[in-house]
């Protein structure tokens, strides 16, 4: 029986173990918030005596569940104590994987990403990470292709978040026999002058203008944008500042003229603090996804329907920068670009070379004239 059909039982009052053995009720435990681990038990005598044995627990009466603080061999001894009719929630397994992670200073979305496909993993299986076969991880990739539709690119992070955990915490070899896919070799959706005024020229609000406006003139990631400060912005140099960006990297790019007028205008209006574009919540920065929403809204009213995100605007900047006969190695510098293979694939979606090139048609058509 999975974890997933466990907690069904569970939440009908019923434990999957007296199902099979009609009499031991099922002990669910999970990860809570401050560091605790919760116990959920069906009132049993013999149990709820096993359950005061544990150093440090505490029973809350408004959750009706036991918590219980966090240490490293915690769920061994709650294995031992409770035996098979023990049910974990995966998470508890993978939290030495959210540490090493943590310590090896993975960003915060990357960890996030790791331990969602680590533990979706551990519920699709309804094995421990110590019964996982090679064989399990191949039915998991498979369904997540057929089942699921993922992209090659997210294939390629979920096989990285499984090689993480089972090679470097757990240090089994199997997941190395996985051979990766290949990247769908696909073109970035570029954005034309006018199409790229029109987005500009849209926002009624300054906040919704500068930040697209930014993003554009500078070619800067969605989260870039999002967490700028507004000590970042140097007016003296026309420089942006990118602090420890995709890959903990620090780099400059352009402050363009009429960004910085728009700025100055959304400055004099919101007078922001410590971030440059604050979100919701005081003392937060926006978030990514209010800045994908404000470029949707805009793209309708301007009227653009190809398929873009703001990721489309960092496209159109380099694409145009490339036509202006920019360097290609001073454009793979401006974007962060680690490798320059990642640039160069601007240079098959620049019309600058391939409008030089005249098609075999107008040139039979001009002989035919002559």
């Amino acid at each position: 029986m999975t974890f997933m059909e466990t907690i069904e039982y569970l939440k009908e009052g019923k434990s999957p173990k007296m199902a099979r053995k009609g009499k031991i009720p099922a002990v669910k435990i999970e990860f809570g918030r401050n560091n605790k681990v919760i116990i959920r038990v069906p009132y049993d005598q013999e149990l709820i005596k096993k359950i005061k044995t544990i150093s440090g627990r505490k029973w809350n009466p408004e959750m009706k569940y036991w918590e219980v603080p966090y240490y490293e061999n915690l769920l061994p001894e709650l294995q031992a104590l409770f035996g098979k009719n023990l049910v974990i929630d995966p998470y508890l397994y993978l939290l030495p994987l959210e540490r090493e992670l943590s310590i090896r200073k993975y960003s915060r979305k990357t960890i996030k990403s790791y331990m969602r496909y680590n533990r979706d993993f551990l519920l699709i299986t309804g094995k421990s990470p110590e019964e996982v076969g090679n064989e399990d991880i191949k039915k998991y990739l498979y369904h997540m292709i057929e089942q699921r539709d993922i992209a090659i690119s997210t294939l390629n992070i979920i096989i990285n978040a499984l090689k993480f955990y089972y090679g470097e915490i757990l240090g089994k070899k199997f997941i190395y026999e996985i051979k990766r896919p290949k990247k769908d070799k696909k073109l970035p959706v570029v954005l034309s002058r006018e199409e790229i005024m029109k987005i500009l020229q849209t926002p009624s609000n300054i906040k919704h203008k500068a930040i697209l406006t930014v993003v554009n003139s500078a070619g800067l990631r969605v989260g870039e944008v999002a967490k700028l400060k507004t000590e970042d912005i140097d007016t003296d140099r026309k420089l942006i500042h990118i602090r420890g960006s995709k890959g903990r990297k620090d780099r400059y790019t352009l402050l363009s003229d009429r960004a910085l007028k728009i700025l100055r205008e959304y400055y004099k209006e919101y007078q922001p603090s410590q971030w440059l574009f604050e979100g919701a919540k005081k003392g937060k920065h926006i978030s990514t996804r209010a800045v994908q929403a404000i470029f949707r809204q805009v793209c309708r009213k301007a009227g653009i329907n190809k398929d873009v995100t703001v990721h489309s605007l960092r496209h159109s900047f380099a694409t145009h920068l490339l036509e202006s006969g920019v360097d290609l190695r001073y454009i793979q510098e401006i974007l962060g670009h680690k490798s320059s293979k990642t640039t160069e694939i601007y240079t098959h979606v620049s019309k600058a070379n391939i409008a030089k090139i005249e098609s075999p048609l107008d040139k039979i058509m001009k002989e035919e004239e002559i």
